[in-house]
């Protein structure tokens, strides 16, 4: 499974890859977290709004960081 998040590097974005990297221990999955902050990557994305969270090339969360348990349910559903 292919985990992004994308954003600038504000402190949002920094807070959403540090739930989804603990999401992922704590799923006990061996995923890579990639860590976007290029805006024309970003942009081709199709995300308008950061934070965004994307898995497997679809936009899962955009403009706000979800709670631990919300990004563990994604992760979890897109096995």
């Amino acid at each position: 499974m292919q985990i992004k998040v994308l954003g600038p590097g504000c402190a949002r974005c920094k807070k959403l890859l540090s739930l989804v990297e603990d999401a992922v221990k704590e799923l006990n999955r061996s995923d890579e977290v990639i860590y976007v902050t290029d805006m024309a990557e970003i942009a081709m994305a199709g995300v308008m709004r950061t934070p965004a969270l994307v898995v497997d090339g679809q936009v899962k969360v955009s403009g706000r960081v979800p709670k631990l348990e919300e990004i563990k349910e994604l992760l979890s559903a897109a096995k």
